[in-house]
């Protein structure tokens, strides 16, 4: 397993990385959602519900194939390189509308324990940054997830 994300990581950190395999773009948007969640220093249980629900929803998994999906990120998540190089991999191998929606699923997680916390909000907007995601499409993103929520 530690060889497979060694292998995944070293391909997503080529300096021309070819497009993700969708099942690559899927660990690699789970493992952003993962690092967001852990950026306040409190990975909390409402974030994991919320990112295993987002998972499900997004990709059609049952909830045992999302809950096998966020473990790996979290792997990986724990492995991959910082979180600049990371997700700057991620803009070059991902199509944009997916990185827009990744944003919009970012936001949910970063709402997820109803506390807009200054780290995540930090960390949020310097991914969409990276994700090479406008500010204006954020804070539409950003917008839907709150609409919701209401």
């Amino acid at each position: 397993m530690q060889a497979m994300f060694a292998d995944f990581l070293n391909r997503l950190t080529q300096p021309d990385p070819e497009p993700l395999a969708d099942i690559d773009a899927r660990l690699a948007l789970a493992a952003l959602l993962v690092r967001i969640a852990k950026s306040d220093g409190h990975y909390a249980d409402d974030e994991v519900h919320r990112i295993d629900r987002i998972i499900a929803s997004r990709y059609g998994l049952s909830p045992f194939e999302a809950t096998a999906l966020r473990r790996n990120a979290e792997i990986l998540e724990g492995e991959a390189p910082d979180t600049v190089r990371f997700t700057r991999a991620i803009k070059d191998a991902v199509p944009y509308e997916d990185r827009e929606s990744v944003v919009e699923a970012l936001w949910d997680v970063v709402l997820a324990d109803g506390i807009r916390d200054h780290e995540e909000d930090a960390l949020l907007r310097l991914l969409a940054n990276l994700l090479g995601v406008n500010d204006r499409d954020s804070n539409l993103a950003r917008q839907r997830v709150e609409t919701r929520r209401s």
